[in-house]
Formats: C-alpha cells, sequence, structure tokens
C-alpha cells in the first residue's frame, strides 16, 4: 500500500462521512449536560468518600 493510494482512501472515506450521520434523536446539548452532570455526580462521590484530605 503506498502512500498515495491511502491518501485516496482517506479522502474518499471523508468525504462519504459529509452526509451527518447522527441520529436525530441525539442532542448534542443533552449529551453535553448528561455528561457534565454524570461528571458532577462522580466528583460529589469522589470527596465524599475523601472527607479525611
Amino acid at each position: 500500500m503506498s502512500l498515495s493510494s491511502t491518501a485516496h482512501q482517506l479522502v474518499t472515506l471523508a468525504s462519504e462521512g459529509e452526509q451527518g450521520g447522527n441520529h436525530e434523536s441525539l442532542s448534542p446539548y443533552f449529551t453535553g449536560v448528561g455528561a457534565f452532570v454524570a461528571l458532577m455526580l462522580l466528583l460529589w462521590i469522589t470527596t465524599r468518600f475523601n472527607r479525611d484530605r
């Protein structure tokens, strides 16, 4: 596999991904808020178990 054929395959793969592909029910805001809440919950749990520090 040469460098030019690899580059051509990567360009073809990147151009196929331009149609979107995200599911309609996935909202970036909902996903971001959910991840933030999960991380804050994990931080709160961690600080509850490390009271001696």
